[in-house]
């Protein structure tokens, strides 16, 4: 009786793998249909957004004088008085309630003076006040 000699075997069996993906294709054939894709709501191409409206800037100058200057209107500068302020800007912000105030002190002008003018617009509860700084020069 001849022996036989064992050899290693040098090939993959891939009957298996290739069974269990057919079995995955054909539940992902089946399940894709009853996917339901989500429901994305898109704006519309002709809504119309509102633009940002320029903020009103009050003026604060170094002698203590204010002016108010409303780009949504005009680029020129009204001076008003600190009683006439609050009352300027309520009826701005009551034609756009968006409108943000901003305080522009000068450079010589004490900060106490911007505070107080601040402290007028809070006291009378205008909404949106901001301080305007311009960047250092280079």
């Amino acid at each position: 009786m001849a022996r036989r000699t064992r050899r290693a075997m040098a090939e993959i069996n891939v009957v298996p793998y290739i069974d269990v993906m057919l079995v995955l294709l054909i539940i992902f054939m089946v399940a894709a249909p009853l996917i339901n894709p989500g429901q994305i709501d898109l704006p519309q191409v002709a809504q119309k957004l509102d633009p940002a409206v320029a903020p009103m800037e009050v003026r604060v100058r170094a002698n203590g004088d204010l002016a108010v200057v409303d780009r949504a209107k005009s680029p020129e500068e009204q001076i008003v008085r600190r009683d006439g302020l609050v009352q300027l800007i309520r009826q701005a912000q009551k034609a756009n309630p968006d409108q943000a105030i901003v305080i522009a002190g000068d450079k010589a002008v004490r900060y106490e003076e911007v505070l107080k003018v601040m402290d007028i617009l809070q006291q009378n509860q205008v909404k949106r006040i901001g301080l305007l700084a311009r960047p250092a020069g280079p």
